[in-house]
């Protein structure tokens, strides 16, 4: 895992990189301009579109023009409405897959069809669409042969293995499209493709009765969505979380109760989350050592403790008391996101019940600003960024 702390900025943010220069010895031509990017015609294609990049290792994002290239036989193009902002996005800042720079991160895409390959007979141009972490699979492999495309060996991820939504136009596998209502607007949609997806597949492996108690543990980008699909299954769900300033925001999601974990220690808070019920199921978003013991504790006979991010510093072991799981049969996992079905699913679910991601948006100029904002913790759920109509 990257650490959470950028290297020294090298970036302006928001400047455009395209120049020219002179290959004569004498006289130094003037520097080229940059391409302009002209407002096509209804129904055209721009030549060139906007984007914005990582340059190097651990700098900061800034915007450039580049061409708009056709898609391959198997891709899609997208005219991208709205890409969201997540912390796995440092994946791409610190090159995790070691590609090949300038590199665009965001894999939580929502836009349009606006051309096809020639071997793409799902999709139509006009058409919703969006795609998340899961870029595309090889179809072949032990675990796509079991449906477990997100888990591919040879998978590529949306913004980190190739380039993503923090752009005007982006491409996309055609195994990687997610069927996208019309119905629910693009920076609400975007987040799900992600966060939502994976607190969806969580609750819905997990086979849980209706009715059961569920502990949400971290109240950020995965912690309100989570909350929100829980209740939506029907589940009584209980936040833990630190100081008491989500407290209304937890129960307007649908929280039966809210324990500040502030005022506990990792000693008394087993109990005080015993007291609210027989818990079946934990969901972490914020996991530390000094929280993961004490979930486990408070567990039900055969309860789950599912861990959904990585620990804060990157990775660390994370303590269990295995005496605890011994006599009462508990598990602890995790669910590495979704594929696209998985993630229209999540999304239909979403729509058919009403929830929404809360959002703060930033313009595509200010894609730098939003990534610092979302790095610092200074959104209070998700960011996402919004592409010009």
């Amino acid at each position: 895992m990257p650490p959470k702390t950028p290297a020294k900025p090298t970036g302006t943010g928001s400047t455009a990189t395209t120049t020219g220069a002179s290959n004569r010895v004498g006289k130094p031509k003037p520097k080229s301009a940059a391409p302009k990017l002209t407002r096509p015609k209804p129904g055209q294609l721009p030549k060139h579109y906007r984007r914005a990049v990582f340059k190097e290792k651990g700098g900061d994002l800034s915007l450039e023009m580049v061409e708009l290239k056709p898609p391959g036989a198997n891709e899609i193009l997208v005219k991208v409405e709205a890409c969201g902002v997540c912390f796995s996005d440092t994946y791409s800042q610190y090159n995790a897959h070691n590609v090949e720079f300038p590199l665009c991160p965001g894999h939580e895409i929502i836009g349009r069809v606006a051309s096809i390959g020639s071997n793409v007979v799902s999709w139509k141009v006009g058409q919703r669409i969006g795609s998340g972490w899961y870029g595309g699979s090889d179809g072949t492999c032990f675990n796509c042969h079991n449906g477990y495309f997100q888990m591919c060996e040879n998978g590529v991820v949306n913004g980190v293995g190739k380039n993503g939504g923090y752009a005007e136009y982006c491409l996309i596998n055609q195994e990687a499209g997610v069927v996208v209502p019309n119905n629910i607007k693009a920076e609400i949609a975007a987040p799900l493709l992600c966060a939502g997806v994976t607190v969806y597949n969580t609750l819905k492996r997990a086979n849980l009765n209706p009715g059961s108690n569920i502990v949400v543990q971290g109240m950020g980008g995965l912690g309100h969505l989570a909350i929100a699909y829980g209740r939506a299954m029907g589940h009584r769900i209980i936040v833990v979380s630190r100081g008491k300033t989500k407290e209304q925001d937890a129960y307007r999601l649908g929280a039966s109760v809210y324990i500040d974990s502030a005022k506990l220690t990792p000693e008394t808070l087993p109990e005080a989350i015993k007291k609210t019920g027989l818990i079946s199921l934990a969901i972490t978003t914020a996991p530390k050592g000094e929280v993961i013991s004490p979930l486990v504790t408070a567990l039900g006979p055969e309860g789950k403790l599912m861990v959904l991010s990585v620990p804060e510093g990157g990775e660390q072991p994370l303590p269990v008391s295995v005496y605890h799981m011994l006599i009462r049969g508990l598990t602890v996992g995790s669910w590495p996101s979704g594929h696209s079905r998985d993630s229209e699913e999540a999304v239909s679910f979403a729509v058919l019940n009403g929830i929404e991601t809360w959002t703060d948006a930033y313009p595509l100029e200010k894609a730098n600003e939003a990534f610092k904002h979302m790095l610092s913790g200074g959104s209070k759920y998700r960011t996402v960024i919004t592409m010009p109509k």
